[in-house]
């Protein structure tokens, strides 16, 4: 029997899990996304707490968004409750009968009408959420299949438990993973360049209530939409 390596089992585990999920090539997204005259950028929750401190940042920043154009069509995505498990990006199995949540995102990842994605976190010891490094881990199988998610725009919403938590290395660890994809990092842009939106959950109210927070995070949502509209010809 010929040896498999690790790299081709994750290879070939990568090829059949882009088969049964049908991930767009970004020259086909080039060619369809703009029929209707609308673009849609996704935020992701990646707090396993549903409802919680990061999916409201991401609902703030994806208002900021639609505000930019009518154009902008949104979408929360909560990972909460998700089965992901990062180990099968390395080649590891799941275990029979274990049920795994991720192939059914593929296909919302890669829709060609999705021109930004923002990522949110809580931040846990100065880094993500373990559910978004799995998140970042499984969506090697849209690096694998011809960058799925190349030339889409992408920010991040880290949300720590202190002002001075941890957001902004967080955020920077999140965009070393979505470079990796040849996707648009963006920050918040104007009035003060920063990574992206720094949130505090621990404000007397909540992040609601954080307003240095809040202006980061709209100001994220406002400068993912406008470059989006910018690369998909429409501004």
């Amino acid at each position: 029997m010929q040896d498999i390596t690790r790299r081709d089992f994750v290879r070939n585990s990568v090829a059949a899990s882009a088969a049964a999920t049908a991930v767009v090539a970004p020259a086909a997204a080039q060619a369809t996304a703009s029929s209707d005259g609308a673009i849609k950028i996704l935020a992701i929750s990646c707090s396993p707490r549903k409802g919680k401190s990061t999916a409201a940042a991401l609902g703030v920043c994806l208002q900021a968004a639609r505000e930019v154009s009518p154009r902008i069509e949104t979408e929360l995505i909560e990972l909460a409750g998700l089965r992901i498990n990062g180990s099968v990006a390395a080649g590891i199995p799941l275990a029979e009968g274990e049920p795994d949540d991720f192939p059914r995102l593929v296909p919302l990842l890669a829709d060609p009408k999705v021109r930004g994605i923002i990522l949110g976190t809580p931040v846990y010891f100065g880094n993500m959420s373990s559910l978004c490094r799995a998140f970042l881990e499984r969506c090697m199988v849209l690096y694998q299949n011809k960058l799925a998610l190349s030339n889409k725009v992408a920010g991040v919403v880290a949300v720590g438990g202190t002002r001075n938590g941890g957001q902004e290395v967080t955020i920077q660890s999140v965009q070393i993973s979505l470079f990796c994809q040849e996707m648009i990092i963006v920050g918040n842009g104007r009035p003060h360049a920063r990574l992206g939106g720094t949130v505090w959950s621990g404000a007397e109210g909540g992040v609601l209530k954080d307003e240095f927070g809040l202006t980061t995070t709209k100001a994220l949502g406002r400068r993912v939409a406008e470059v989006a509209l910018r690369v998909a010809g429409l501004s």
